[in-house]
């Protein structure tokens, strides 16, 4: 879990697809004129014999908003947690607002904000009191700090329940909660790791809503981490794809799109094709890669939608096979995922969620 970050909290110590200024590996460039409001530099993070983060370079501009894609322990939560000071950085650098992490902690702290995966707001305290320990914390002054807070509970909706205890609100007030307690301080960089998980449909639209409005009004530069495409394609100007410790992609999410062979994708499923019909359906006139998903059900990408939908119904028709369902679409960060990964990131997603950790003893599950 990402713990408090205040200064006063912690003692007051002190070759990848890119785009923009950047070496090859996506690092900082010497002399570069653009601004960065993060800049990672080769940066690696052990434990043990295990390599979590495996020479991760990237840089993030002044008021961007930049996402980590990829699943359950591919090394994104624990990229935020160097970032954030939180753990040590085994090897490399990262600065946050020209602060280098390592070297002037307490500088890079006083620059940003950060709203874990888990909710950590006080569930017996008011919406309102619970800004207000946080801004305290923060060595916010009074006056500003009543401004502030007003400002912040209208911002993300909360006005109306300022004086309701935090345990009565809902998961998608709850998280706006505690949007509003990591930008009590004026931070001028928000990470926020995962920040619609557990939440319905209608909340985590919301949420994104209110971030792109946030990120306007108070100039922030906002880091995210995320399993959800929908999200990161929504959301992010630029899109790093993390998997097992590595960046293994980063560019524009239509940038990203147009680097995958085939513009279009093919959903089609078929009743009882033969044991042949996947390289049948490689001879295809376009078709650049196919997967199948079992129960006769194949993603197909094409440069052609039109024509190999044409054709495949074509050999469907001459081989007696029925087509099921069949739809066509443009080319997703799903399907970005499987080019530079090799799988699907909802499968990995699956596999994550099957495995539960015992409870710690003490603990209820």
């Amino acid at each position: 879990m990402i713990s408090d970050l205040s200064p006063k909290a912690n003692g007051g110590e002190t070759s990848v697809p890119s785009s923009g200024t950047s070496t090859p590996g996506g690092g900082p460039v010497p002399g570069a004129a653009a601004p960065y409001a993060i800049e990672v530099e080769r940066i690696v993070k052990k434990f043990g014999d295990f390599t979590a983060v495996d020479d991760i370079s990237f840089n993030v501009k002044e008021e961007e908003i930049f996402g980590l894609l990829g699943p359950n322990g591919a090394g994104k939560s624990t990229l935020i947690r160097m970032m954030t000071t939180l753990i040590p950085i085994t090897a490399g650098k990262a600065r946050i607002a020209g602060h280098d992490v390592a070297k002037e902690p307490d500088q890079a702290r006083r620059m940003i904000g950060v709203i874990p995966q888990a909710l950590t707001s006080d569930l017996d305290l008011t919406v309102e009191e619970n800004l207000h320990i946080y801004a305290k914390l923060y060595d916010v002054p009074k006056k500003e700090r009543e401004r502030s807070i007003a400002e912040l509970l209208e911002l993300v909706d909360l006005a109306k329940w300022r004086h309701a205890q935090t345990k009565t609100l809902s998961g998608g007030m709850r998280r706006r909660l505690e949007i509003a307690r990591g930008l009590v301080h004026h931070p001028r960089i928000f990470f926020l790791d995962e920040p619609t998980t557990g939440l319905d449909p209608v909340s985590r639209v919301a949420v994104w809503e209110m971030l792109g409005n946030i990120k306007s009004q108070r100039q922030l530069t906002i880091l995210i981490t995320t399993h959800y495409m929908d999200e990161a394609d929504r959301l992010c100007e630029r899109i790093a794809i993390v998997d097992h410790g590595k960046l293994v992609a980063l560019d524009a999410p239509i940038a990203l799109k147009a680097s995958v062979p085939g513009s279009n994708v093919i959903e089609v499923q078929f009743e009882n094709p033969p044991t042949d019909w996947e390289e049948r359906l490689h001879n295809l006139d376009d078709v650049t890669s196919i997967q199948h998903e079992g129960a006769g059900m194949y993603r197909i990408l094409t440069g052609n939608g039109s024509r190999t939908t044409t054709e495949l119904v074509e050999i469907a028709v001459h081989a007696g096979v029925g087509v099921k369902s069949l739809s066509v679409q443009n080319t997703t960060l799903d399907d970005v995922f499987v080019h530079y990964t090799g799988r699907q990131l909802r499968d990995e997603l699956q596999k994550a969620y099957a495995f539960v950790m015992p409870p710690r003893p003490g603990l209820q599950p």
